[in-house]
């Protein structure tokens, strides 16, 4: 493995990663839990959906935030954070008055417009490219197929017909790479129960390569993304994160993989698919099913998932939930509940009926999931410290105080390697938005959560 001419980032180098191309390695021992990098986002965009919930610049959830006063759309912590969004913001404030609600590009489109108009303003390496530039982005252009490169023309369309009036464009050959390289190297910003807040760019952090046996594991605090050992590291180890969701079996990941980022995982949990078995778990019947039956079930499964994802577009919650609980019933019929499929399942029912504010229904499927959910995923987790956290707040609105309390200190357990505070069980017994210690330090963006402020 020889080092790459790159900058170097401290205890890390940039490097050429055989069979991988560009990668990240160690240059020093990193601990469990160690943070070993963090990178400001390039630039961020706050999914519509949360605006008035969260600062457009910061992405901060706070009550009383100040809206734009032109489109009255935006919404900011304050006078500073509309001030530093102002720049990104000035390419839609005009053009959602305009629009006013046909105003609908997507976070792609948008992404792609903040990131042409920093490229005018920004002609050095900014603090999110101390490793990698957004222009080295890796497009695999080549690999495009045709529906691929038809969306990115639906996506150029959209920019020019959304932003034609604020903004110089590239050709559209350039355009192509640019959307290309988006796609394959944006980043989803999520909350502490895992629900999508918007999209980012953080060039370093792209640059690590996946692993499906991941050593490290990226949170957010805000626009600011952070890395940290999630195995302990040694000098010239490769630093290697996930992609995608492990939850599920080999094939299915790997399916994902190729069609996301035009490769095929060769890790030790791709190659010895030892988690696929448990993860696949047929009911115990006295003959276990036909070989030929578990496949159609798990081909039923695939199409039910993709379904239930279109579904979400269209269908009310009522509809939607009850195509959960339909195929939940075929699907329970081969499949034990601890099967990833019905895993899949039980989680879009819980979604549904958190949205209706059906808390009894949500806490009867998450309780279902919990453990399981355990057993697949690998050590520290923020799928099984996001669940517990759902079942903790789900325990503590309904009332039942213990099963509250003993949920929201698996949060504690689940995150304690990530979490560098001495107070933090305090935060959990106390539950009642009064640990002063907590909320003046504010040492944590997802344990100082568990104040009582938080719960239903």
């Amino acid at each position: 493995m020889r080092s790459e001419g790159a900058p170097e980032g401290g205890g890390l180098v940039r490097f050429s990663s055989p069979g991988k191309g560009r990668g990240l390695r160690a240059r020093q021992h990193f601990a469990l839990g160690e943070l070993l990098f963090s990178c400001p986002a390039y630039t961020c965009v706050l999914t519509v959906n949360e605006r008035g919930n969260h600062c457009e610049c910061c992405f901060a959830r706070k009550e009383g935030l100040s809206k734009c006063g032109r489109c009255k759309q935006a919404f900011y912590c304050n006078v500073e954070c509309q001030k530093e969004d102002w720049p990104m913001h000035k390419l839609e404030c005009s053009a959602m008055c305009v629009f006013g609600q046909d105003w609908n590009p997507s976070e792609t489109v948008r992404l792609t417009a903040r990131i042409l108009a920093k490229q005018k303003t920004h002609l050095e390496r900014t603090q999110s490219e101390k490793l990698l530039t957004v222009k080295e982005f890796e497009s695999h252009l080549s690999k495009l197929d045709n529906e691929k490169r038809e969306l990115i023309q639906n996506d150029i369309a959209a920019l020019h017909h959304f932003y034609s009036k604020h903004m110089e464009y590239p050709d559209n050959a350039a355009l192509v790479v640019l959307f290309a390289q988006v796609n394959c190297n944006g980043f989803t910003i999520e909350d502490e129960e895992l629900s999508h807040l918007g999209s980012a760019i953080f060039p370093d952090v792209a640059l690590m390569n996946h692993s499906c046996c991941p050593n490290v594991i990226v949170t957010y605090k805000g626009t600011l993304a952070e890395v940290r050992a999630v195995q302990e590291i040694e000098p010239g180890d490769e630093i290697f994160t996930s992609y995608i969701d492990l939850l599920y079996p080999t094939e299915d990941r790997n399916d994902r993989l190729r069609d996301s980022y035009f490769f095929t995982c060769d890790c030790k949990e791709c190659v010895n698919r030892e988690k696929d078995k448990d993860k696949l778990e047929t009911r115990k019947l006295s003959e276990p099913p036909p070989a030929e039956t578990v496949r159609d079930m798990i081909k039923y499964a695939r199409n039910v998932i993709e379904e239930f994802r279109r579904a979400k577009h269209y269908k009310s919650p009522s509809e939607l939930l009850e195509m959960c609980e339909l195929s939940l019933e075929k699907m329970g019929v081969v499949f034990e509940e601890s099967n990833v499929y019905m895993l899949h399942m039980m989680y879009q029912a819980m979604g549904v009926c958190l949205y209706v504010q059906d808390w009894d229904g949500a806490l009867r499927y998450g309780e279902k999931i919990i453990k399981p959910y355990s057993k697949h995923y690998p050590s520290y987790s923020l799928n099984v410290a996001s669940m517990w956290l759902k079942l903790g707040r789900l325990y503590m609105g309904l009332e039942n105080r213990t099963a509250g309390v003993k949920a929201l200190k698996k949060v504690c357990l689940s995150l304690q390697i990530f979490v560098h505070c001495t107070h933090h069980w305090h935060c959990v017994t106390c539950l009642t938005g009064t640990c002063s210690l907590c909320h003046a330090v504010a040492v944590c963006s997802l344990v100082c959560l568990l104040c009582g402020c938080c719960l239903p």
